[in-house]
């Protein structure tokens, strides 16, 4: 929990409303890397951007053959 109470603010909203279960630690690497402080609307995007992938990587996996 601390890990997750140290998050940046708007960090810690994402999370609060991401699709998938992610851990503070992954997510903080990703904001970082998208520079989250200077500039965290990139930040965000990019972690839509991610999940969204892993997102249709799971549904190519579980979506039943046709």
């Amino acid at each position: 929990m601390q890990a997750y109470d140290a998050l940046p603010q708007e960090l810690r909203m994402w999370l609060a409303s991401a699709c998938l279960p992610w851990s503070p630690g992954s997510a903080r690497r990703i904001w970082d890397r998208a520079g989250g402080t200077r500039n965290p609307r990139a930040a965000v995007s990019r972690l839509n951007a991610i999940e969204r992938a892993m997102m249709g990587r799971d549904d190519a996996i579980w979506k039943p053959n046709a």
